[in-house]
């Protein structure tokens, strides 16, 4: 199933089955399909009773930290996040989030990330920084200068997405891209982590600051953004929200990084 009208209705109201636990996941990752009346979908399940505890966010918090980063990009308009609901299941309250298949056929030339030789990154690419490889030897780690990827770099700076792996970027059919794992977002403090350096200190784009000035709104009180994000984070942590928003406004360009904090997350991939 693709993303659509019902999908959330389908993830919150319709019947959890497990079908198998994915083992790779640092959290209770489960497998499962959901399914109600006739319509049935994939979807990963992750329960908070399966959460592992962190020193820097408030323990049984990350399934709605998942949330409210399907919320804030569907208020962008890009659809970035899998369609994503907070709801009870086989083991206690957990996200839910339709499962996405990863494109069986991409085109050549379609990858997202790669390790050049030399210090520049060449047509088409932003450098990330320098990796060894073995044997002494450096690459440099570069992204695609993707348009798709830079609305992510976007939606990661207003989240403060401290864990942007190439490992959480999904490449599904039909060209689209989203964005998974977005358990630790929404810090008060400065945690953004990410590969998506390549466009640091650069001008915003128009479609950017578009999104953003619609983030802004939905974000001031009554907005319908604000609604559902204070079911799901802190005041102190949706205030930090806005504050991100204004300040990424004002300055019109993307975040560098602040060296306070570990700018690339590790493994990075």
């Amino acid at each position: 199933m693709t993303p659509g009208t019902g999908v959330t209705e389908l993830l919150a109201k319709g019947e959890l089955t497990v079908r198998g636990r994915i083992r790779e996941a640092s959290n209770a990752a489960l497998h499962c399909t959901v399914a109600l009346e006739d319509r049935e979908a994939a979807c990963i399940y992750k329960p908070v009773a399966g959460e592992r505890p962190l020193w820097d966010f408030p323990d049984g918090t990350l399934a709605e930290r998942e949330v409210a980063a399907y919320e804030v990009s569907e208020a962008t308009g890009w659809g970035l996040v899998p369609p994503t609901v907070l709801r009870d299941g086989p083991y206690g309250e957990g996200m839910c989030q339709l499962w996405i298949e990863p494109d069986p056929e991409p085109e050549p030339g379609a990858e997202l990330l790669a390790l050049v030789d030399g210090e520049e990154p060449g047509e088409g690419w932003k450098a990330i920084g320098f990796a060894e490889v073995g044997e002494g030897r450096t690459a440099l780690l570069v992204h695609a200068d993707d348009e798709r990827l830079r609305r992510l770099a976007v939606l990661d700076a207003v989240i403060n997405n401290a864990d942007r792996k190439g490992g959480h970027l999904l490449p599904a059919a039909g060209g689209r891209l989203y964005g998974i794992d977005h358990g630790v977002t929404f810090h008060t403090e400065d945690k953004l982590r990410t590969l998506l350096w390549g466009w640091a200190g650069e001008p915003l784009t128009t479609e950017a600051t578009e999104a953003l000035t619609r983030l802004k709104q939905g974000l001031e009180g009554g907005g319908a953004l604000a609604a559902a994000l204070s079911e799901l984070i802190t005041a102190a942590e949706l205030d930090a929200t806005r504050a991100r928003v204004d300040a990424l406004l004002a300055s019109g360009r993307h975040p560098e990084p602040g060296g306070e904090w570990p700018a690339i997350p590790w493994p990075p991939v």
